[in-house]
C-alpha cells in the first residue's frame, strides 16, 4: 500500500487492540457491530457504507489529491496523491487508505436503509480468505433482516461489481 504501517493500522488491527485492551467492542448499530465482530473473528477489515450518503458510484482508485474526506469527528482532509481511497462522482473520499478510515459522510445510522458491505485482503491468500466472512456475513443478515442482496469478490481480473435498485 505504500504506508507505514504502525502509523496507519487497518481497521481490523485497531478493532483487535481496542478488543484486547478493553475487552469489549464499542456498540454503534447492529449491522456495525456484526462486522466489527467479523472482522475480529478474521481479522480482516470489514467496512460498511451508508449508500444514501454516496453521490452515483463508488469506485477504489488511486487518489488524484484533494478528495474530500470527512473524519468521524468531523474534521475534514484532503485526500493524498496516490493513496487508495474509495470515491464517488462528486469526489469525496469514503475511505482512505482502502477502508483503514471511512468518512461520515457514509456513516450507517439509524435511519441507512441500503448499505455496501467491503471485506478486504491484500495478503497472499486473500482469495481463499475473503469468502469466509462474506459467507458469514451473508449467513447472519439472512437471519436478521432478511435475504442479503447479490455479493461478489471483487480481483484485478474481476474489478468491477455493479449494485442495482
Amino acid at each position: 500500500m505504500g504506508s507505514k504501517p504502525t502509523q496507519y493500522r487497518s481497521a481490523a488491527e485497531a478493532l483487535l487492540r481496542r478488543f484486547r485492551r478493553d475487552g469489549d467492542l464499542p456498540r454503534v448499530h447492529p449491522l456495525v457491530d456484526v462486522c466489527n465482530a467479523l472482522s475480529l473473528a478474521f481479522a480482516l477489515p470489514v467496512a460498511v457504507f451508508d449508500l444514501a450518503g454516496v453521490v452515483g458510484h463508488l469506485e477504489v482508485r488511486p487518489a488524484e489529491g484533494g478528495e474530500e474526506h470527512v473524519g468521524f469527528s468531523g474534521e475534514v482532509e484532503r485526500a493524498e496523491p496516490g493513496e487508495v481511497i474509495f470515491a464517488d462522482a462528486d469526489r469525496h473520499a469514503h475511505a482512505r487508505r482502502w477502508t483503514f478510515r471511512q468518512s461520515r459522510r457514509s456513516t450507517v445510522g439509524p435511519d441507512t436503509r441500503d448499505v455496501l458491505i467491503v471485506a478486504e485482503g491484500l495478503h497472499p491468500t486473500a482469495a481463499a480468505d475473503v469468502p469466509a466472512p462474506i459467507d458469514a456475513l451473508a449467513t447472519t443478515v439472512a437471519g436478521v433482516w432478511g435475504a442479503p442482496r447479490p455479493r461478489a469478490v471483487l480481483t484485478a481480473a474481476a474489478p468491477r461489481f455493479e449494485i442495482r435498485p
